[in-house]
């Protein structure tokens, strides 16, 4: 490609986005921690996917991620409105499906928090950390998080009360962890921070294991961070802070996501007829077993950290 003034080529490298620079950016209070978490964020290149699946059935969810008053990094998180048709009151990531105006999962991610809570669509103001591997969510569809940092603590959210009831935020290491980050009130003393479940997936034989975590609201009737909301925060903790939970995030032998997304593409007839009026041929989607690439699965900690400095220590089994 050549310039409009003919003087020699155009180089495109010049109009993608700069990788996100943290020592150029203004964050006083951040602690060494959070420094490092946010470094190993932007360092992040989640693996090319070998799975092609529908933009129909396509959707994505901002992490949205800011320093508190002591240094330390918070998530955002969403009460959905009472009255919506699904996940009504649910605690949530903004986000929402693919629309054909979205040029990518970015851009789907940072509409939907826009048209919910009013993050402004300003990439200076809220740089881009990472993308991250899709999940398969219950409702049939593929959704991948967007990792953003807010860096103007002076934003102020305007919520889009037919969606969103409130809005809060939670320590994003505490989802490594089974001790809570808040103090108990009497009234919970009996319900544990943070619990799992595993249970008969839907998608393809095997166990799947699903996550709860408390908030600290819910006696005033605030849900707990449960499900793909909570495993995509494992995720992304993980990555940051370059360790594993105390806890162990799988269930024995659990199938990986990205063989859990193929066996759903195969099998799922609302996934194979999104797919078919897209010009996919849901028989060429790989086998699931044809996934079970060990390289992929989760890295030993201390071996990854010490050949890679930290950058992917743990990865998630997706």
């Amino acid at each position: 490609m050549h310039s409009s003034d003919g003087k020699g080529p155009v180089k495109l490298s010049q109009f993608h986005r700069p990788p996100f620079d943290l020592n150029k950016a203004s964050i006083p209070q951040l602690t060494p921690e959070s420094r490092t978490c946010i470094q190993n964020l932007a360092a992040y290149r989640a693996p090319k996917s070998r799975i092609r699946y529908p933009k129909s059935r396509s959707a994505a969810v901002l992490v949205a991620l800011f320093i508190g008053r002591m240094g330390d990094i918070y998530v955002l998180l969403s009460r959905r409105a009472s009255h919506l048709r699904t996940y009504a009151g649910d605690t949530a990531l903004p986000g929402g499906k693919w629309e054909p105006r979205d040029k990518s999962h970015e851009a789907t991610a940072r509409r939907e928090a826009f048209e919910e809570i009013g993050l402004p669509l300003d990439y200076t103001k809220v740089p881009l950390l990472c993308v991250l591997e899709p999940f398969l969510a219950g409702n049939r569809l593929i959704v991948t998080p967007v990792v953003v940092l807010i860096l103007d603590n002076t934003l102020r959210p305007i919520l889009n009360q037919a969606e969103v009831a409130s809005l809060f935020s939670h320590p994003l290491k505490s989802f490594l962890h089974s001790d809570p980050p808040f103090a108990t009130e009497p009234e919970m003393l009996e319900m544990k921070y943070h619990t799992y479940i595993d249970y008969n997936s839907n998608t393809m034989p095997g166990k799947v294991r699903m996550h709860t975590f408390l908030t600290g609201r819910e006696a005033g009737g605030t849900k707990p961070v449960f499900g793909l909301t909570a495993a995509i925060l494992i995720h992304a903790a993980s990555i940051g802070y370059g360790q594993e939970p105390d806890f162990k995030p799988f269930a024995p032998d659990q199938p990986t996501m990205e063989q859990r997304i193929a066996y759903a593409l195969r099998h799922d007839p609302i996934f194979r007829e999104a797919e078919v009026a897209e010009g996919i041929d849901p028989d060429k989607t790989p086998k699931p077993a044809s996934l079970a690439d060990p390289s992929r699965r989760r890295a030993d900690v201390k071996r990854s950290g010490r050949r890679r400095g930290g950058r992917r220590a743990f990865r998630a089994k997706l």
